[in-house]
């Protein structure tokens, strides 16, 4: 597009996006000076196992985005929120954009035809309330089934995207569009409430979107490969980042990954236009990778020209990121490849990463120590020592402080904080919620550091919280956990992720990755039993799925065998430990263990097929 990165900083060296970079001015001025390039390539699996092509020229894309923009001006007022209700695909990436081009606020939602989204569904809908919804003809039954129980006056208009003739963009009208404003709503996982759409605003895309190709050295030539769902932060941005910088990107469906990751690293591998390619992915689906998407013998695959492959959107593990660079190190992928990263929806979705040049960094910590509050460096094997894997450096023009939640006060590095943000990236606030986006995003620090990470943001500067524990040290980002998740048993701090970890490493009867620990107060584990409401003593409990092979296995030795490694390494005793059938421990939208959630199943009884147990092991007579 003729402009470099230096050409969007001021005189500080931050970034400042000119007034004119809405998302309609980007994808008009990439139409306009790269037509007949390739703007976006999806892969169809299902019909032929080798895929199907569908390719979209940056001029087809903006034809496509104004006939169906048009067709929204017809019957929807600017602000309006359009929801996308359709499969992974083009048409998806059409309709995300045509709803922006029509002036609305776009909200990326699911495939209708997939399950288990239906009460999040029915919740966000309920939330944003779309005047008009965009999908495809196959699923517009579907999607009409989801409005029937309202009036006719209160059901949305629902616009089949492919069925619009593209001469009807001869009508669409640009719209006024400032760069603060709203976007689309990006929805939470929403885990333990009713999802909540964060306002994301042009800036706010453009923002984010330079400083991702600042932090991973995503140049021209460089193009990238994605199937996450389009409806996710991290699979939405991959999207939208072509109208920015580098080539075009590939898109497959979740389920084509799942069921043959070959497929995903096919697409990474060099290709004949010899261009550098990047990705994004969570942590589960390395593993996976490494377990099941290794080339036929014989097969040919270069993944040389592989530049990043951005590891994020759950704990990432060091076992997994191991077994990925074990695998496929043999066909040329560099030791640099994967980029573990810090993000979330709030600040669009990038925060930190590991830079382009250097590997992915791991230092091992005093457990005890750290569950203290502070990060204490150890040998790899010392007896107590802890993985922590470092999420890189924040990116430019945004900053992140670790501070006293309590207090708002900075914390030095090396201590363990809750992480504030500041920056252009963050979103505006949560739709329809004042009093959220109030707490959540307008709060002050009371204190900084002599040497303080907010250096360069002004004094009254507002900062977003994250509700994530994180230290900073070495100058890197470590994220230690979310604050609300932390398990206290006597006392004393226990991370989840790190008794998860002990548990499934402890016994092979624990699917790797689907172990949930969580603490419940005396009078909730026992609320048939002689107890007072003020007994609130937490004890811990685990909820793991059954791995293969494992459904018919005695569960008693396996509850002795993890029961004695929690004893033995963190000190503490698990008081329940219920074995589950596979796919029995909720998840949020984004594939993360939705702990609060699962907890709440536990009290409920619903993870026991609702019988609750009423005897423990360690119970007091």
């Amino acid at each position: 597009m003729g402009e470099t990165f230096e050409d969007v900083l001021d005189e500080h060296g931050n970034i400042k996006i000119p007034e004119n970079r809405t998302m309609v001015d980007l994808v008009d001025q990439h139409a306009a000076v790269n037509g007949d390039e390739l703007a976006y390539r999806f892969i169809d699996y299902s019909r032929e196992r080798d895929g199907e092509y569908h390719d979209l020229t940056w001029n087809r894309f903006g034809v496509r985005l104004r006939a169906v923009a048009a067709r929204l001006q017809q019957v929807t007022q600017p602000g309006d929120r359009v929801a996308i209700l359709a499969p992974q695909g083009l048409d998806y990436i059409v309709a995300m954009y045509a709803a922006v081009y029509a002036g609305n606020i776009a909200v990326p939602l699911f495939d209708p035809e997939e399950q288990g989204h239906s009460d999040r569904l029915h919740a966000v809908l309920s939330d944003c309330t779309p005047a008009a919804i965009l999908t495809v003809g196959t699923a517009a039954a579907g999607v009409r089934e989801i409005f029937k129980h309202l009036p006719v006056p209160r059901r949305p208009r629902i616009i089949a995207v492919e069925a619009i003739p593209d001469s009807v963009g001869e009508s669409w009208v640009r719209p006024v569009i400032r760069m603060d404003d709203v976007a689309y709503l990006q929805y939470t996982s929403g885990s333990t409430r009713t999802p909540a759409g964060v306002e994301i605003t042009h800036r706010a895309v453009g923002t984010n979107l330079l400083q991702m190709i600042d932090a991973i050295g995503i140049t021209e030539k460089a193009r990238g490969v994605t199937w996450l769902p389009l409806f996710h932060d991290m699979g939405l941005l991959t999207v939208i980042l072509p109208t920015i910088g580098g080539k075009y990107i590939t898109i497959m469906s979740p389920s084509a990954f799942v069921r043959r990751p070959y497929r995903w690293i096919k697409e990474l591998a060099a290709q004949e236009d010899g261009a550098e390619i990047f990705a994004a992915a969570p942590n589960f689906a390395f593993e996976h990778a490494a377990a099941r998407g290794l080339p036929k013998a014989g097969e040919e695959l270069d993944l040389s020209n592989v530049i990043g492959l951005i590891n994020g959107s759950e704990p990432v593990s060091v076992t997994s990121m191991r077994k990925f660079n074990d695998a496929f190190a043999p066909y040329g992928l560099p030791k640099t490849a994967i980029k573990p990263c810090y993000g979330m929806a709030e600040a669009t979705l990038f925060v930190s990463a590991t830079k382009r040049e250097d590997e992915a960094r791991t230092v091992w910590v005093d457990r005890a120590r750290l569950n203290a509050g502070r990060m204490v460096e150890v040998d790899e094997h010392a007896e107590n020592a802890v993985a922590q894997v470092s999420c890189g450096y924040v990116a430019n023009s945004q900053w992140a402080v670790i501070v006293d939640p309590e207090t708002g006060a900075e914390r030095p590095d090396g201590e363990v904080g809750e992480i504030w943000l500041h920056g252009a990236n963050i979103g505006r606030g949560y739709w329809g919620r004042p009093e959220e986006t109030e707490a959540t995003f307008h709060n002050r620090l009371t204190a900084r550091q002599p040497d303080s990470h907010a250096e360069g943001a002004a004094p009254e500067a507002n900062w977003m919280r994250t509700g994530d524990f994180g230290a900073y040290y070495d100058g890197e980002l470590f994220i230690t956990g979310r604050v609300k998740d932390l398990v206290i048993v006597d006392g004393r701090n226990h991370y989840p992720q790190d008794l998860e970890y002990s548990a499934q490493e402890s016994s092979t009867a624990l699917r790797p990755g689907f172990v949930a620990a969580f603490s419940v107060s005396e009078n909730q584990l026992l609320a048939d039993a002689v107890t007072t409401p003020a007994d609130t003593r937490e004890q811990l409990v685990i909820v793991a799925e059954r791995g293969t092979g494992a459904a018919k296995l005695d569960p008693e030795p396996i509850t002795e065998t993890v029961r004695a490694a929690i004893a033995k390494r963190h000190g503490v005793t698990v008081r329940d430990l219920l074995l589950v059938p596979a796919g029995s421990i909720p998840r949020t939208s984004s594939g993360k263990i939705a702990r609060r959630a699962c907890k709440a199943a536990y009290l409920e009884g619903t993870l026991r097929g609702a019988h609750r147990q009423q005897a423990f092991p360690d119970a007091l007579d």
